[in-house]
């Protein structure tokens, strides 16, 4: 099964292509960013797509990051990843940006929590945690740095994720053993297309992971009111 991954959840665009079983990917590309997702991600899947032999239809699944992350950058890569499928006729799955983060700390086999933040400002994380055989602990969700780093228990805690240093700061503060060992800007592409590849199409749709509300609200000044009949 050969899979195109897609991520665009974070500050970086990031896109391969992995064969089921490949120790690497067939092509690969990634560009940090801040802005500019949108204008970024179509020429990136050309380009590596060039690189694939057969192309588009040799295609099997697209795998997509669908969140925790940037509203705008979620909408514009499960818009290309949903696009990719309905094309080629092939599944496009959805993949935790939480989840792609960990996954490299997990298969490390090293003992201990491995916890994955995302910085959500004001003192909060997208948060979730996982055993070390991979297992969930706690699903994500929206936690203060306080609170994610006390419902860890005693440690030892390995961290991924913008919010890692956040969360290493606090366990140290209070005697809590813990690493930032992962990433802390954006996912492994290679890790979201590993995880794609394992996803079950029922069980992971395509579709955003959102933790909070959207920062921008309707305005609801000046608004004039419908006239009833």
């Amino acid at each position: 099964m050969k899979i195109l991954a897609i991520d665009t959840a974070l500050p970086a665009v990031s896109v391969c292509v992995l064969e089921d079983g490949a120790a690497a990917p067939e092509a690969t590309e990634t560009v940090a960013m801040e802005r500019g997702h949108a204008e970024a991600l179509l020429p990136m899947i050309d380009r590596v797509m060039a690189r694939v032999e057969g192309g588009f239809p040799a295609l099997d699944r697209v795998a997509v990051t669908v969140g925790p992350g940037s509203f705008t950058g979620l909408r514009v890569g499960i818009a290309a990843g949903r696009a990719i499928g309905i094309a080629c006729g092939i599944p496009t799955v959805g993949v935790s940006t939480l989840a792609a983060l960990a996954a490299p700390l997990i298969l490390d086999e090293k003992p201990g929590l491995v916890g994955v933040a995302i910085d959500a400002r004001h003192g909060n994380v997208y948060f979730a945690a996982f055993e070390a055989d991979g297992r969930t602990y706690q699903p994500p969700h929206l936690t203060s740095v306080r609170e994610a780093i006390r419902s860890l228990g005693a440690g030892p805690i390995r961290l991924a994720g913008s919010g890692a240093p956040m969360l290493a700061i606090e366990a140290w503060s209070i005697g809590i053993s813990a690493e930032v060992a992962g990433a802390t800007i954006a996912p492994d592409i290679t890790y979201v297309a590993r995880l794609g590849l394992l996803a079950d199409p029922a069980l992971a749709p395509a579709r955003p992971l959102y933790l909070k509300p959207p920062d921008a609200k309707p305005q609801q000044a000046g608004r004039i009111p419908l006239e009833t009949p």
